[in-house]
């Protein structure tokens, strides 16, 4: 596989309503034809919006990639799990746009999605990985700092197909070297 050139120039910013078709586009196409999400049907517009809102509700980031105008990806935190302890771990997503892959894209998103989520105080971000092939994730959080830390076999069914789950970590800020304030 040859290398592509990384885009330069991309604006990552907070993603708003104007985002939303561009949005809603990007993840209807890895909804249905990647394993990177475990949904069936890519939602509308309003459930866009819908998530993007409850994101803004809770103060977590919902970020775009702006190329020449155009969005390229999207990237967000949601909490891990809703049980209190949890509190200082998120988990990432990041979508690009498939005639935006290998270009650096969601290596920006993360790394922006990694600074916002410290600056907010959390401690670990995790990412639920859809695909134990899907190489190009795995690698994309390896080079920012995550380390696998599970492996969930056939827990989807998805395109006709069992599908693994890989569960990878990263410390942010201090991680588990102090307690939080």
């Amino acid at each position: 596989m040859s290398k592509t050139k990384n885009l330069t120039n991309i604006i990552i910013r907070d993603a708003n309503k104007n985002d939303l078709a561009a949005i809603q586009n990007i993840y209807a196409y890895h909804v249905s034809y990647g394993l990177a999400s475990f949904e069936e049907i890519p939602p509308d517009i309003q459930e866009i919006s819908r998530r993007l809102m409850v994101a803004k509700k809770q103060a977590l980031p919902y970020l775009v990639a702006e190329y020449n105008g155009e969005i390229k990806g999207f990237s967000y935190a949601s909490p891990f799990r809703k049980r209190i302890a949890y509190r200082y771990v998120i988990e990432d997503s990041v979508y690009v746009s498939q005639n935006s892959l290998r270009l650096g894209v969601g290596s920006q998103l993360l790394s922006s999605l990694i600074d916002r989520c410290t600056a907010l105080g959390f401690r670990q971000m995790i990412a639920v990985i859809g695909d134990s092939d899907n190489h190009a994730s795995i690698r994309l959080h390896a080079k920012h700092g995550f380390i696998k830390t599970g492996l969930m076999p056939a827990v989807g069914f998805k395109l006709g197909r069992w599908v693994d789950s890989i569960r990878m970590q990263r410390p942010l800020g201090d991680g588990d070297r102090t307690v939080p304030e």
